[in-house]
C-alpha cells in the first residue's frame, strides 16, 4: 500500500483515539470501579456533553462511599448544577457521621445552597466558637456608667440554619441584656460584687431563640466604670435652668427699658404741652386787659407774687457746696 495513505490513517486513528479519550473519561470510570463506587460510562460521557466535571463527582462519589455514606452521582450531579459546593457538602456529610451529628444530604444541600458554610457549621457543633462581644455601656440606676465586655460560647444548631439568625442578632441580643440588667441594679456596686448575676439573668432569657446558634454560656470577661451620668445630667438640667432664667430676666429688662423710653417720650410731650400753653398767657392777660377784668395793679400783684415764689424756690432748693 501507498506509505502515504498509510501514514494518514495512522495520524487519523491517534487522534480518534485521543478525541475518545477526552469524550470517554475512561480513567475515571476505571478509578471509580477499583474504589468500589462504580459509575456508568454513559453517565460519564453524559456529564462531559452536560459540562460537569466527572473527576469532582466520581472524587465526590468515593469520598462518601469509602465513609459508609449513600450518595449517588445524580444526587451530586444535581448539587453542582444548582450552583452547589460539592466538596464542602461531602465533608460536611462525613464529619457530621463521625461525630454521630444528625446531617443527611438534603439538609446539607440546604444549608449550603442557602448560603452557610456548611462544614463550618458542623465544626462548630463538635467545638463550640466564642464569640466576643464589643463594649457594652449601660447605667445603673445610681447614675454611673458601666462599661463591659462578654464572651458568648455558641453552638451551631444544625436544624436552624436555614433561615434562622446569625452571629449579629446574638451579639445584639446579649447586648440588649447586659444594657437591661444593669440598668435594673440598684447601684453599679451591687453590679461589680457579682458580675456573674449579668450572666445568669441574660442566659435565662433565652436569647438564641429564632437563631442558627445554642448558647452554652455567656461570661463578662471585663466591666470598668464610665462617667457619673446622673450627676452630669443634674448639671446639664442646672445649666439649662440658669439659661432660662437669664433668658427671662434678659426680657424683663428689654421691657423695663421699653417703658423707660415710652415714659420719657410721654414727659417731653407733656412739656411741650405746658410750654405751648404758657405761651398763651401774655395774650390772654392783653385780653384781660382790653376788656377791663384786669387792671394795673392785679397785674403787679401777680408779679409779686411771681417773684415771692421765686425766692421761696430758691430758699428751699438744693444747695450747692462751695470748694474752698
Amino acid at each position: 500500500m501507498d506509505p502515504v495513505f498509510l501514514g494518514i490513517v495512522a495520524v487519523l486513528v491517534i487522534i480518534l483515539i485521543f478525541l475518545f479519550l477526552y469524550i470517554v473519561p475512561l480513567n475515571l470510570w476505571i478509578r471509580a470501579l477499583v474504589a468500589g463506587a462504580p459509575i456508568g460510562i454513559g453517565q460519564l460521557v453524559a456529564m462531559r456533553i452536560r459540562k460537569v466535571p466527572a473527576a469532582l463527582v466520581v472524587d465526590a462519589l468515593i469520598n462518601s462511599t469509602k465513609a459508609g455514606l449513600h450518595v449517588s452521582s445524580n444526587e451530586i450531579e444535581t448539587h453542582f448544577l444548582a450552583g452547589g459546593n460539592v466538596n464542602q457538602v461531602i465533608r460536611a456529610i462525613i464529619s457530621a457521621d463521625k461525630a454521630n451529628i444528625p446531617l443527611d444530604w438534603k439538609m446539607a444541600t440546604a444549608i449550603n445552597l442557602a448560603g452557610r458554610d456548611v462544614f463550618e457549621a458542623v465544626q462548630m457543633s463538635v467545638q463550640p466558637k466564642v464569640i466576643d462581644t464589643p463594649p457594652v455601656t449601660a447605667v445603673a440606676k445610681n447614675g454611673i456608667q458601666l462599661i463591659s465586655k462578654a464572651r458568648v460560647t455558641v453552638r451551631t444548631n444544625i436544624n436552624k440554619l436555614v433561615g434562622g439568625a446569625g452571629e449579629e442578632t446574638v451579639l445584639a441580643r446579649v447586648g440588649e441584656g447586659i444594657v437591661s440588667c444593669i440598668g435594673s441594679a440598684m447601684s453599679h456596686k451591687d453590679v461589680l460584687e457579682n458580675p456573674d448575676s449579668i450572666s445568669k439573668v441574660v442566659l435565662a432569657k433565652g436569647l438564641d431563640a429564632g437563631t442558627a446558634f445554642e448558647i452554652l454560656s455567656i461570661d463578662i470577661a471585663d466591666i470598668d466604670v464610665g462617667k457619673n451620668i446622673g450627676a452630669q445630667l443634674q448639671m446639664d438640667q442646672a445649666n439649662a435652668d440658669k439659661n432660662i432664667a437669664q433668658a427671662k430676666a434678659e426680657e424683663r429688662r428689654a421691657m423695663a427699658v421699653a417703658t423707660e423710653q415710652e415714659m420719657k417720650a410721654r414727659g417731653t410731650e407733656m412739656r411741650a404741652k405746658v410750654i405751648e400753653a404758657e405761651a398763651l398767657i401774655p395774650q390772654a392777660m392783653a385780653e384781660a386787659f382790653r376788656n377791663g377784668n384786669m387792671g394795673i395793679m392785679d397785674y403787679y400783684k401777680m408779679k409779686n407774687i411771681q417773684a415771692d415764689t421765686s425766692m421761696r424756690e430758691s430758699l428751699g432748693g438744693p444747695h450747692e457746696v462751695k470748694k474752698d
